[in-house]
């Protein structure tokens, strides 16, 4: 049985809404994906420039985010923000940067490919994460952190 992910929020659905169809789905399958292994991290989400971004972290803090999603025109990255420090061997991570490396999600068959969920899983487990409440049980929640008013995005009416 696959585990139950909350719904999108309603502004990050209002964001992917000038994108292609197929670009909405990879992007909300990707989300999924990313909260079935970390189920209560904050979604912390970013109206940008060039793409709707989408943050996680454990604690809320933006600086402690471990995994990003950015959804562009053609394609969906799937970035760890501390990637630089995974075991990749193969060279499966793409970006030179010092610390962020990405997958880029073309079609949904790069989602099923097994080392992009092994990349989340790790991304996961060296995530920082404040003590647990006493008494509660945590959850996710999903946060709009800005809008930019400026956007080079697609200009592709929905279909």
């Amino acid at each position: 049985m696959k585990p139950r992910v909350a719904p999108p929020n309603p502004e990050y659905l209002k964001f992917l809404s000038p994108f292609e169809t197929r670009i909405r789905e990879l992007a909300l399958t990707t989300r999924e994906l990313v909260l079935v292994e970390a189920p209560n991290s904050t979604e912390l989400i970013y109206d940008a420039y060039n793409a709707v971004a989408t943050g996680y972290s454990f604690t809320g803090r933006p600086s402690d985010a471990f995994i990003h999603i950015a959804v562009y025109a053609r394609w969906v990255n799937v970035g760890f923000n501390r990637g630089s420090e995974l075991d990749d061997p193969q060279g499966a991570l793409q970006g030179s940067g010092r610390w962020i490396r990405h997958i880029r999600i073309a079609d949904p068959g790069d989602l099923e490919k097994p080392m992009v969920r092994a990349f989340v899983k790790a991304a996961v487990a060296r995530a920082v994460r404040p003590d647990p409440p006493v008494g509660k049980s945590p959850t996710s929640k999903s946060t709009v952190r800005a809008v930019y008013p400026k956007r080079r995005r697609p200009l592709i009416p929905p279909r």
